[in-house]
């Protein structure tokens, strides 16, 4: 009789056993660690970029002008620390490398949306009543300095120094050095060729006297190089006299952007 009694108990263990491990293979697989970093990750991202508001583009007025629709209505931006070479200005020429800079940001700006930041250094509008910002594309990139960096305007300060000053310097500087867009020895030959007469340039009155000191009448953009807005500077008293705020850093020395 004892092989019943082994035989019972055996068969007692057996189905034990397998009731214990068909239990614990319901268990599930753990996670990876990795795989819940990556779409925390990414998650994170796209929230990061739903915070913002994003403005549609509704037209591109040239290369540091546009307008953009906030809230139903219709806001004119003028950038931040760029200035590109003029296109729509009635009282000027068009300018050197300056329709190709519009067209650049036609084609960057066109059917786009895009984020804006203000500066508190600089004001909320300029004395046209232009709403001054930096804008930015959802992958990050501030629109002004790839104007800058691809050579298709200079960085600028109006008066003060402001946010980005030192990222756009620098990337006007590499511009410079690798000859990208305006800055190619032969950028302008073609500007040149297609005029029956020379361009207008700024003309200093005969007597030194006769520069307006009184009251801000110039910026950079009103000069075609450096020295000549270095000589009106200087002649309304230099950095005692910064009426027109030519020297934005305060070193002597004015519109370095300029040629």
């Amino acid at each position: 009789m004892k092989w019943w009694i082994f035989a019972i108990v055996g068969i007692g263990a057996a189905f034990t056993l397998g009731f214990y491990f068909g239990k614990t293979s319901d268990v599930s697989e753990p996670v990876s660690i990795a795989a819940t970093s990556e779409y925390e990750t990414a998650t994170t991202a796209d929230q990061s970029i739903s915070e913002y508001k994003w403005y549609p583009v509704v037209k591109v007025i040239d290369g540091d002008t546009l307008t953009i629709n906030m809230n139903g209505e219709s806001v004119t931006i003028r950038l931040i620390g760029l200035d590109t070479p003029e296109t729509v200005d009635p009282r000027k020429p068009v300018q050197c490398f300056g329709k190709e800079a519009s067209e650049k940001a036609k084609q960057t700006l066109s059917g786009t949306s895009v984020r804006i930041e203000m500066d508190p250094s600089q004001g909320e509008l300029d004395k046209y009543g232009r709403t001054l910002t930096y804008i930015f594309f959802p992958n990050g990139r501030n629109f002004a300095e790839l104007m800058i960096s691809e050579g298709y305007g200079h960085e600028y300060t109006y008066n003060l120094p402001y946010k980005y000053q030192s990222e756009f310097k620098a990337a006007e500087r590499l511009a410079r050095e690798e000859k990208r867009g305006l800055w190619a020895g032969d950028a302008c030959m073609n500007d040149l060729r297609s005029r029956s007469s020379p361009s207008p340039t700024f003309m200093p009155p005969e007597n030194e006297g006769d520069y307006e000191c009184s009251r801000n009448a110039y910026n950079c953009s009103d000069f075609t190089t450096q020295a000549e807005a270095q000589s009106v500077f200087e002649s309304c008293g230099g950095s005692a006299n910064d009426i027109h705020k030519l020297d934005a850093d305060g070193d002597g020395r004015v519109c370095e952007s300029l040629p």
